[in-house]
């Protein structure tokens, strides 16, 4: 049977979810297994040794006390010896012996009656006949015994030992019911890891899945996809910034398609009428005049894609990030003087009047094509949709830290539910003046385009049937040059 991609790409999906939970759960579960067996190992080790703090205390002291009493005996034999012991009345042990200086057995306090020859004589005694007052100590499973010798002396030299030994069971049993109450702690909080540990793996895993399901959806395309993981952590900023991905895609998407049937729509116009053009030249019998004025028409539909093509040429290199290399330093007076110049013939074709006040001018870092473009647009654009008769004023001047242009018409203005549409590409107030006056509604668009790439602003204000005003603002670079150019015109 054939998979497809699709449920070949969910089937690993899903094997890496598994194997995503099964990671996280281990690391926790290693992590606090090694943790509590170090408590474990630690604490029994410090409580063994605090008995065995104490009961070295405690043995050594008894053997000193009994080594002293059998230090003042007159003669070295058993019954002496028996006496010394059985007069200290508050000794209390399991097992004691009294060896003479070479280590022989004089009396054993568990073995009534014993042979010499056939007592065993214990490490710690030869240790203790050496001169050092030893202490030995054993623990296992709640079993624990104490060892300690201590030699003697009689008139200066070495008498014998004392050997003591204690069987503590009652202590024993303690440090073993601690132990066992410790392990049973570990196993609890153990599982109780384990159990968090699936709870939170498998949490996270779900949370993951929901962002690889929106990932692999805009990935397919699908913009709408949207993330909620809930939570204030890692994964929820990553979810947030996922949808504010999205959302920016959608708008891109919406407006790409937009562009592209508005594009459409505004080529296939002057492509229509150059085909009806054609036909009616091919299908009918004209006379040259009229041929000629066929064909006149044509060439200015052509003439119309033309335009249309650049602009949108001009708008795709608009929305480029600007390189550093290509700013320039440059005063503004000089662009639009030579921009005035160049539609002087179309303002006075129109009767309109073109003023300019220039005298206030600054330095700003931007390409000189970049100024030019952006006041070539926004004069031809007030020459457009001027009236008759009317006037185009062009200032230069400084707000703040920004050098301004503003351009003033007194033309039909633009009502008021179009001012926040008149950047929009293919945009326009009005599509029959519009149409009639060449404009494609790119013109705006491509200005408010260069504006943002050099760090700049663009407003308007305008009243309908009283004229408009655009306002560009740039970041001054430098101070005014009092002994600059003055290019103040009329």
């Amino acid at each position: 049977m054939a998979i497809t991609s699709e449920n070949h790409n969910r089937t690993l999906f899903r094997f890496r979810y598994s194997k995503t939970q099964v990671l996280y759960a281990s690391v926790y579960v290693v992590v606090t297994f090694l943790f509590l067996l170090f408590l474990n190992i630690y604490c029994s080790l410090a409580s063994q040794r605090l008995f065995y703090q104490a009961k070295q205390v405690s043995m050594l002291e008894k053997a000193r006390l009994t080594a002293s009493e059998l230090s003042d005996m007159e003669v070295m034999n058993t019954a002496a010896a028996e006496a010394v012991i059985h007069s200290m009345d508050s000794l209390t042990v399991d097992h004691l012996i009294v060896t003479d200086g070479s280590g022989l057995p004089l009396y054993s306090s568990s073995i009534p009656g014993y042979e010499a020859d056939k007592q065993e004589i214990p490490e710690e005694v030869t240790l203790a006949l050496s001169g050092n007052d030893v202490f030995t100590w054993f623990y296992q499973d709640g079993y624990m015994q104490s060892h300690a010798a201590v030699p003697f002396y009689s008139r200066g030299s070495l008498a014998g030992c004392i050997f003591l030994m204690e069987m503590d069971r009652e202590q024993g049993v303690l440090i073993h019911s601690l132990q066992q109450n410790l392990l049973r702690f570990s196993l609890v909080m153990e599982l109780a890891v384990i159990v968090f540990s699936l709870i939170f793996s498998s949490s996270f895993s779900t949370r993951l899945s929901k962002i690889m399901t929106s990932v692999r959806g805009i990935q397919a395309g699908d913009y709408s996809q949207k993330v909620y993981v809930g939570g204030r952590d890692e994964l929820t900023f990553l979810g947030d910034e996922i949808n504010d991905l999205t959302e920016r895609l959608q708008t891109s998407e919406k407006k790409r398609q937009q562009f592209v049937s508005d594009a459409s729509h505004e080529l296939k116009t002057p492509l229509a009428s150059i085909k009806l053009l054609t036909d009616s030249i091919l299908q009918n019998s004209m006379d040259p005049e009229t041929t000629r004025e066929f064909v006149e028409d044509i060439g200015n539909e052509a003439e119309r894609l033309n335009r249309m093509s650049q602009k949108l040429l001009t708008l795709t290199r608009a929305d480029d990030v600007l390189p550093e290399a290509d700013a320039e330093i440059i005063f503004m007076a000089p662009t639009i003087t030579r921009v005035v110049k160049m539609l002087q013939g179309i303002a006075l074709q129109n009767n309109i009047s073109i003023h300019t006040d220039l005298s206030r001018d600054s330095t700003i870092l931007i390409p000189e094509d970049d100024l030019y473009q952006i006041a070539f647009n926004l004069t031809e654009n007030g020459l457009k949709y001027n009236t008759p008769g009317g006037t185009l004023t062009i200032c230069l001047g400084i707000s703040g830290e920004n050098a301004t242009i503003t351009f003033t018409d007194t033309g039909v203005g633009i009502p008021e539910e179009s001012l926040s549409h008149i950047f929009e590409r293919f945009y326009r107030v009005d599509k029959a003046r519009s149409r009639k006056s060449g404009g494609s509604g790119l013109g705006l668009a491509i200005v408010r385009s260069i504006v943002e790439r050099n760090r700049g602003e663009i407003l308007v204000e305008s009243q309908p049937g009283t004229g408009s005003r655009f306002t560009v603002s740039f970041p001054v670079f430098d101070t005014f040059d009092p002994d600059g150019p003055d290019l103040k015109g009329e």
